[in-house]
């Protein structure tokens, strides 16, 4: 569990975080909770914010090398680096509107800087093969005029390409962004109050309450308080990182093998992303995309997330009657109602 905490980066205890970065998540918090309920700023500089805060919290968290804790000079270099960027955003937003595409020089430069960085947050978050495919799709777009036939096309200069991805609302600062900004953000912080007050406990105990008492009870259990958690946090690998802990050595007590136990956790904890109402951030970004209301994908959402968590729970019932694995005695479970 501490090797996944330590893959997740900030799924981890807030107390291994470096002291900085905990003020910094605060401030981020705050901003978007101020944004949400005041909106002080146009679209353009809320987006420009959210991504300079997620620079900020990605160069204080993770290393360079993907290993031990990231070299806080350098950290601190590249983190203020990526803000700035943003505050260049708000500080001449109405240059770079009246400009409307002419970069300046100083323009130039910091759009250069702000797609630098984002190459490099994602290449320590996500490894190098993201940054590779970007850098050949950029590649495509300066040099392509000179591909033969049906892949050639007329030719972008690079101040197009950096005023697209840098300045405006369809590169960097595009749909998904306005919708992590807008949306996404303030449901993972809902989630993380409820979690804060006991929802997943409230959730556990409710399952085990329900199912922990009969046959396959571990793993039903798993299944339930997954789809259960689903609800408010939308993300598989929290999911897996808050109930596994506790369902997957149960489940190993009680007679499953190992990755038995570990699939039913991977496979319920996945459901969370099409689990109504918080769901994945996908969700978010198709009801932007196609210009419906949120609650209508939700909706939609509804059915296929009971049928899959019920496909679950069925192959897991019928897991335990193959292999005769019993429950947790009764007066081991707490009730579901006092839950």
């Amino acid at each position: 569990m501490s090797e996944l905490q330590q893959e997740e980066g900030l799924a981890g205890s807030a107390a291994d975080w470096p002291k900085a970065l905990f003020y910094v998540a605060l401030l981020f918090s705050i901003y978007q909770i101020v944004m949400a309920a005041f909106h002080p700023v146009s679209s353009q500089v809320l987006r420009a914010g959210h991504v300079g805060f997620l620079l900020m919290v990605v160069f204080l968290y993770f290393p360079a090398g993907g290993n031990g804790r990231p070299w806080q000079p350098l950290a601190w270099v590249l983190a203020l680096a990526g803000m700035g960027t943003a505050f260049y955003q708000w500080y001449f937003e109405a240059d770079l509107i009246q400009r409307s595409g002419d970069l300046t020089t100083l323009d130039f430069a910091v759009g250069v800087l702000l797609i630098a960085l984002v190459f490099e947050a994602a290449r320590r978050v996500m490894g190098i093969a993201l940054p590779i495919i970007c850098a050949i799709f950029l590649a495509y777009g300066l040099l392509g005029q000179y591909l033969p036939g049906d892949l050639a096309h007329r030719g972008y200069g690079i101040d197009q390409m950096v005023n697209q991805l840098a300045f405006g609302t369809e590169g960097l600062y595009g749909t998904p962004t306005y919708v992590s900004a807008t949306y996404i953000f303030l449901f993972i912080l809902f989630g993380a109050f409820l979690e804060q007050a006991g929802m997943i406990k409230l959730f556990t105990d409710f399952a085990m309450g329900l199912f922990g008492h009969k046959l396959g009870g571990p793993a039903k259990v798993s299944v339930v308080s997954s789809a259960l958690m689903g609800t408010i946090t939308g993300s598989g690998v929290a999911n897996v990182v808050t109930t596994g802990q506790f369902t997957i050595p149960l489940m190993k007590r009680f007679g499953y093998k190992a990755a038995f136990a570990g699939g039913v956790e991977a496979t319920s904890s996945m459901g969370s992303q099409m689990m109504p109402p918080v769901m994945g951030a996908v969700a978010f970004i198709m009801a932007e995309t196609i210009n419906v209301p949120f609650i209508e994908v939700a909706k939609a959402a509804l059915i296929p997330a009971l049928l899959y968590f019920g496909s679950v729970f069925w192959m897991v019932h019928l897991e335990a009657k193959r292999a005769n694995l019993k429950g947790l005695p009764k007066e081991e479970c707490p009730s579901a109602m006092a839950a």
